[in-house]
C-alpha cells in the first residue's frame, strides 16, 4: 500500500487549489459540483451543487444562514409558550396596571413589589415590530422610581416542568440551553435575565447589552445546564425566567454561575422603572436545548392558542339550556360544558360581564343570580341553578368565563 503526501491538490486548469489537507487532519474542499456516498466529519465543502451524502458530523451546521439546532428536534423546539406575543385572552391589547403575578398578553405575568411602577401592554407605543413579528409585549415606567434592596420588577414566564424533564437539569447529565429574544428600549446599557425553579432555591443570572436606544436588537443567551438541584418535571413550574425591569440587591447576583439562592436578576443591571416614562418592548423569545439559536419557531395562530390554553381559557356566550321537568328551589341542576383543552390542573373560574336571565314559557327574560360556577377537574366545568323552575324555562348566561390554571 502506498501513500499520497501532498497538502494542496488541484487542478491545472484551475488557478487555485480544489483540495487543502491541513496538518491537523481537516479538509477543504472548493469548486467541486457532485459528492456522492461521502461521509463528512468536520471540515467544510463550498460551491456543490448536488451532494450525496450518508454522514455529516458537525459541530455547527448553518444553511442558508440559518443555524440547526445542536441537540435536540427540529420542530417543536421552543419551551416558551406565545414567544410572539400574539395571544392575549385576558386584555385584548388593553394597557394594565399589573398586581404582582397579573397576566398580561397569554404566559407572560407581572413580577412588581411594590405595585404602581410600569404598565403592561400588547404593541404599547405602537412601534412597528421585528420583521416576521405582528406582536411585542410593551412595558412603560411610570415614574423615576428608586429601587431598594427588597424590590423586585420584571416580565416572567414559567415553564411547566413536563415541557422541560428533556433537559436533565439536576442530574450529571444536565443539558445547555440558549434563549434568544428581540428587545427594544428608550435606555441603553447592560440588562438582566434570570434563570430559576420552583423552590426558588438554585438561580442564574445572565445579562445582555442593548446598545441603540429604540431599536429592536436580536439577543442570544447560552446557559450551562445546572447539574444540581430539584427541577420540577410535571405538572408544576420547570423553570422560571425572568426579564428585569428593576431588581433589588437582595435577589440580584453576579452573573455566569449557577447560585443556591432566589435569583431574580444581574447585579449592576439597568432599571427601567427607573427612568419614567422609559420603555422596554420584548418579543420572539425562544428557549432551546442547545448551543446555538436558531430562528424563532413560528407555529400557527392555532396550534399556540390551544397551547396557551391549557393554561387559561376566555369563554364568551358562556351557557344556555332548557329545565326538561319542573324543579324546587331546593334542587341543583348542573350543566356540565367541556374545556376546549384540557387544563395543567384544576382552573379557577371568575365570571365577569355578565347578563344573565332565565326565559319562562311564553314570557320575557328576567334577571337571576341564583347560579354559580364550578369546575369539576380539568377537564369539564359546570353551572349550578339553584332556583326554582318550571318545564320548558330556557337558562341564558352570557358573559366572560375565565379559566385559570396557571403556574
Amino acid at each position: 500500500m502506498s501513500t499520497l503526501r501532498a497538502t494542496n491538490i488541484k487542478n491545472p486548469d484551475s488557478g487555485s487549489n480544489n483540495i487543502v489537507l491541513s496538518e491537523g487532519g481537516g479538509v477543504v474542499i472548493s469548486g467541486v459540483t457532485t459528492v456522492s456516498n461521502a461521509n463528512i466529519t468536520g471540515g467544510s465543502i463550498t460551491g456543490i451543487s448536488t451532494v450525496g451524502v450518508t454522514t455529516v458530523t458537525t459541530t455547527n451546521l448553518t444553511v442558508n444562514g440559518n443555524a440547526y439546532p445542536t441537540a435536540g428536534p427540529l420542530s417543536n423546539r421552543n419551551l416558551i409558550i406565545n414567544g410572539d406575543m400574539r395571544i392575549d385572552q385576558r386584555n385584548a391589547g388593553v394597557s394594565i396596571n399589573p398586581t404582582n403575578g397579573q397576566y398580561s398578553v397569554d404566559r407572560f405575568k407581572a413580577l412588581t413589589f411594590p405595585t404602581g411602577k410600569f404598565t403592561l401592554q400588547k404593541n404599547a407605543g405602537s412601534v412597528t415590530p421585528p420583521v416576521g413579528f405582528l406582536s411585542y409585549l410593551g412595558a412603560t415606567s411610570s415614574s423615576a422610581y428608586t429601587v431598594s434592596s427588597t424590590d423586585y420588577f420584571g416580565i416572567i414566564q414559567s415553564v411547566e416542568g413536563y415541557n422541560i424533564a428533556n433537559l436533565a437539569w439536576g442530574t450529571s447529565n444536565a443539558k445547555s440551553t440558549t434563549l434568544s429574544f428581540w428587545v427594544r428600549s428608550s435606555l441603553t446599557g447592560t440588562f438582566g435575565v434570570a434563570f430559576g425553579n420552583e423552590n426558588n432555591d438554585r438561580g442564574y443570572a445572565a445579562t445582555y447589552t442593548i446598545s441603540s436606544a429604540n431599536t429592536w436588537e436580536y439577543k442570544t443567551i447560552t446557559i450551562a445546564g445546572p447539574t444540581t438541584g430539584t427541577w420540577n418535571t410535571t405538572n408544576g413550574t420547570g423553570i422560571q425566567i425572568v426579564f428585569g425591569l428593576g431588581i433589588g440587591s437582595n435577589t440580584s447576583t453576579t452573573p455566569g454561575s449557577w447560585v443556591n439562592s432566589f435569583v431574580l436578576g444581574a447585579t449592576g443591571a439597568t432599571s427601567v422603572v427607573g427612568t419614567n416614562g422609559a420603555t422596554f418592548y420584548l418579543t420572539g423569545v425562544q428557549l432551546e436545548v442547545g448551543e446555538v439559536a436558531t430562528p424563532f419557531e413560528h407555529r400557527s395562530y392555532g396550534d399556540e392558542l390551544a397551547r396557551c390554553q391549557r393554561y387559561c381559557e376566555r369563554i364568551d356566550c358562556v351557557a344556555q339550556y332548557m329545565i326538561t321537568t319542573n324543579v324546587a328551589g331546593t334542587s341543583i341542576r348542573s350543566q356540565s360544558i367541556p374545556f376546549t383543552i384540557t387544563k395543567r390542573a384544576t382552573p379557577t373560574l371568575t365570571f365577569t360581564n355578565s347578563n344573565s336571565e332565565y326565559i319562562v314559557p311564553n314570557g320575557g327574560g328576567v334577571a337571576y343570580s341564583n347560579y354559580n360556577f364550578v369546575t369539576f377537574n380539568d377537564k369539564h366545568w359546570r353551572v349550578d341553578d339553584s332556583t326554582s323552575r318550571t318545564t320548558g324555562t330556557i337558562i341564558s348566561l352570557t358573559g366572560t368565563l375565565i379559566a385559570s390554571a396557571e403556574l
